[in-house]
């Protein structure tokens, strides 16, 4: 993958989705708000390891957490956890992917996305995006459309086999549950659906 991904998302609207080393700490902060849950999370909850839980540490080491599984500001940095949409020079949204075997919370979730699959969760080959988010302001305009598109190649450029995501599949549901995304995002991305987990939660895969 190039180190800029334009995709254009809607008929007026062109976003660069770059790597997240290559993004400043500030754009990503700026994507995330300053309230609500995005900002309380600072996307941890599949990164918790065993035992962790929110109440056992402040937003702040979240925080902390995230920018170094980010490396932002490092472009040269061998890996990166997810990416940044930009529209023009705002960044406007973003993305979390990596090897499956990176988010300790999912591999451990007895539910999703294993339900009813025969699935080594052990196979780093296999990257999941958890988490597409949209700037306040941004949402409803092609972002999270433009970020899943991004992350097809993203994954397939760094070797993965198959890419995974565990969207909702109505968008009636709390801004928490939203964060994985919708079922339309990752189905106009080529993801076909192999599993539904629960009855607002699906399953979906693309391999390379």
């Amino acid at each position: 993958m190039s180190a800029t991904a334009k995709v254009t998302a809607t008929a007026d609207a062109e976003y660069a989705v770059v790597p997240a080393n290559e993004a400043a700490w500030e754009d990503l902060q700026a994507v995330l708000g300053i309230r609500g849950p995005a900002s309380r999370c600072q996307c941890q909850r599949y990164k918790l390891h065993r035992l962790e839980s929110f109440g056992g540490f402040p937003a702040e080491e979240r925080a902390h957490r995230l920018r170094e599984q980010t490396e932002c500001g490092f472009p040269d940095a061998p890996s990166t956890s997810g990416l940044v949409a930009y529209l023009g020079e705002e960044a406007v949204g973003w993305c979390a992917v990596e090897p499956r075997t990176a988010y300790e919370g999912l591999v451990r979730n007895n539910r999703v996305p294993w339900t009813g699959r025969d699935e080594s969760k052990a196979d780093d080959t296999v990257w999941a995006v958890t988490c597409v988010f949209a700037r306040a302001g941004f949402r409803r305009r092609g972002v999270s459309r433009a970020l899943v598109a991004a992350a097809v190649e993203f994954a397939a450029s760094r070797g993965a086999r198959a890419l995974e995501g565990y969207p909702m599949t109505t968008t009636r549901a709390i801004d928490e549950e939203l964060h994985v995304g919708t079922l339309s995002t990752f189905l106009a991305a080529g993801f076909r659906e192999v599993g539904r987990p629960t009855q607002r939660r699906a399953v979906v895969r693309i391999d390379f």
